[in-house]
């Protein structure tokens, strides 16, 4: 069927697949649906399967001409994509060059147009210099992390005095009244508790109740600016009746021995307790560490390679950017866009605004699958055993039930990927020559991972 093609490479990681199909073909593809719909053609003066071919050719043959036409381009690049090696993108749908149409007498020629997987010449990435951050944990860390779980294991009680000071748990009723002092209908609560300082309460009336009394009532004149966040109270003035039901206060623990006996009971002392805190900071402070220096190795190869990413490969994740983007505000596309319009943006103007990082993103991952190729990267049986085991110790679970777990997720080859990528780093840093870098605090070094 099939008796030339030629392959043009194109700019951007596209090509050019010019197909030629024998004459012997052709007529039998058009034959085939001539006879075809003589049997189902319904045609005014004639039978049904009885339309004589000259009758159906007459009224139909451009049409027939068309449907032959493209069944002819499908079926030969069907079987041309099982055999070639330039395949198209799974989101680049090959475009058709013209309007090809067949003649009977001559063999059919036609062309598509797609793209296909960027080749992709790996920059140098041995004996690279990568800098390692010098992280310092200090008191304020820990003394951080101790004050945290004070928190968590915190009581709240009645404040012995009765007196509302800031921080105080406090509940109120309240209601607007007029110039008269009479309710304003519609303004009443009851039962409101917030933290004074906090500023979560409707008319931020914080200042205004310190140094009340449980069960102390007044009236309470607040003047709004006419930039107010709350647009309903903006420049105005308004009277808010409270009434102090509640004052509470949190009440910390100790940092003693039985703090630490509370919080766990692998803890024995507070010792116990503080130098658990200093180990995990550590851990937690060393992948940190590690992942930056990945991450500067990285980027520093993907801006030594070279490569040409298809149109159809930055399309497709800006498009995941903006499904990703509808998720995190949950919130459904139409709406978004109408969001946008008001803002005098688009979605087409947000995804250009993305489009640089998406191109980031395609180089890096393109890079590293590269990486993983040449580097002959794989991960063993016992290597993925032991990284499921990690996982279920790790999540106090079985090894029963996160190999369940994992397999109703559909999770193995996700893992398997996750560990080729750290053996690659890892085997990249071995590589690498590694310099000590900037002092930096944990607490700085951990927001940088927001």
């Amino acid at each position: 069927m099939i008796k030339d093609k030629t392959i043009e490479n194109l700019e951007k990681s596209s090509v050019r697949l010019s197909v030629t199909i024998e004459k012997d073909a052709v007529q039998n593809e058009y034959q085939d649906l001539v006879k075809k719909y003589t049997k189902t053609a319904q045609i005014k003066g004639f039978r049904k399967g009885k339309v004589p071919p000259a009758i159906l050719e007459q009224k139909f043959g451009d049409s027939l001409k068309a449907e032959a036409s493209m069944n002819l381009m499908e079926n030969s690049l069907k079987e041309l994509f099982e055999e070639i090696e330039q395949k198209p993108l799974p989101y680049s749908v090959p475009e058709v060059d013209g309007d090809p149409l067949i003649d009977m007498e001559k063999d059919f020629s036609f062309s598509v147009t797609y793209d296909v997987y960027p080749e992709i010449t790996l920059g140098d990435y041995q004996a690279l210099e990568v800098k390692k951050p010098q992280v310092t944990i200090g008191k304020e860390d820990l003394d951080r992390e101790l004050e945290t779980l004070r928190e968590q294991n915190s009581v709240v009680a009645e404040k012995s005095d009765g007196t509302v000071t800031k921080d105080s748990i406090i509940t109120i009723n309240y209601h607007e009244v007029d110039e008269a002092g009479q309710e304003i209908p519609g303004t009443a609560r009851e039962d409101f508790v917030f933290t004074v300082g906090t500023g979560y309460n409707l008319y931020k009336i914080d200042d205004d109740v310190l140094g009340m009394k449980k069960d102390e009532e007044k009236v309470i004149d607040k003047t709004y600016p006419e930039d107010f966040e709350n647009k309903d109270l903006a420049a105005s003035t308004r009277k808010i009746k409270v009434k102090v039901t509640a004052v509470k206060e949190k009440q910390l623990p100790a940092l003693d021995d039985e703090l630490a006996q509370d919080i766990s009971d692998e803890y024995k002392t507070l010792k116990d307790l503080t130098d658990s805190i200093k180990k995990r900071l550590k851990e937690a402070a060393d992948a940190r560490v590690d992942e930056m220096m990945k991450d500067e190795l990285l980027s520093s190869i993907a801006a030594s390679s070279t490569m040409e990413i298809p149109e159809s490969m930055i399309k497709a994740e800006t498009e995941q950017s903006w499904h990703n983007f509808l998720q995190s505000y949950r919130i459904d596309e139409n709406r978004m866009i109408s969001l946008l319009e008001s803002q005098g943006k688009s979605k087409e103007s947000l995804m250009d605004e993305w489009k640089d990082q998406a191109v980031e993103r395609i180089r890096r991952g393109l890079v590293t699958a590269k990486l993983l190729e040449t580097e002959k990267i794989e991960v063993t049986d016992e290597e993925y055993e032991a990284e499921v085991l990690k996982q279920a110790e790790g999540n106090s679970a079985t090894l029963e039930e996160i190999k369940d777990y994992i397999n109703q997720n559909n999770l193995s080859t996700y893992i398997r990927e996750d560990l080729s990528r750290k053996k690659l780093f890892d085997k990249l840093l071995s590589l690498s020559n590694i310099k000590k870098g900037d002092k930096i605090k944990y607490l700085d070094l951990m927001e940088k991972n927001q």
